[in-house]
Formats: structure tokens, C-alpha cells, sequence
């Protein structure tokens, strides 16, 4: 098994997981998050004060799936969130050692 964590734009957070669905990747953990990148944050104006926003919006995307699709689920995901511009985001794909569902104690890929 492999943990997929991809840091994407908000607003592509619906074609992420409709992507993710159509491979049948059944569950994920959304999150709110910030942070900066080469993007370095940006200007914005608010009742004509000029500010610094150092840390940017984004949303983390996590799933555990079967090593077989991760390719095709790491291609969907960039096929996805991809809009050319700086701050696209990052996908991280790390290794599963074990995975435990609380409720009946199954083990391994039948507990994901």
C-alpha cells in the first residue's frame, strides 16, 4: 500500500476527487492548509492598506490506495490540478507499512 498526499489549489479540489473516484480510490482525508513555495505568497490590498500574505491557501489531499493504481492515480491527480502557474502544488507518495480499521480490527488492504 502507498500513502498519496498531494497539496493542490481549492479550487480543483472537486476534479481531484471525481479523478481519484473514477479509479476507485473509495476514501480520502481532506484538509485546509497554508503554506508558501516558490509561489513566496503574494500582495493584496484591504480598505487601501497594502499587506503581505506570506502563507497561501491550499488544500492536502490524502489517500492510501493499492500500489497497482498509484501511477494511474498520481497521473490523474497532475492531469487534474495542473494550471501551469506557480503554485500548483505537490504530490508526496510514501510507503504504507500497515493500516488497522478501529471499528471490527481488519488488517492490511481490507482495512482501507
Amino acid at each position: 500500500m502507498k500513502k498519496i498526499e498531494a497539496i493542490i489549489r481549492p479550487h480543483l479540489l472537486e476534479s481531484v476527487k471525481d479523478a481519484l473516484q473514477t479509479l476507485g480510490v473509495q476514501g480520502m482525508t481532506v484538509s485546509e492548509i497554508k503554506g508558501f513555495g516558490r509561489q513566496k505568497g503574494h500582495t493584496e490590498v484591504y480598505r487601501g492598506s497594502e499587506y503581505k500574505v506570506e502563507f497561501v491557501p491550499k488544500i492536502k489531499v490524502e489517500c492510501v490506495i493499492d500500489e497497482e493504481i498509484v501511477e494511474r492515480a498520481v497521473d490523474a491527480v497532475v492531469k487534474s490540478a495542473r494550471t501551469g502557474k506557480f503554485g500548483d502544488g505537490k504530490i508526496f507518495v510514501l510507503p504504507v507499512e500497515e493500516a488497522i480499521r478501529i471499528r471490527t480490527g481488519e488488517h492490511g488492504e481490507n482495512a482501507v
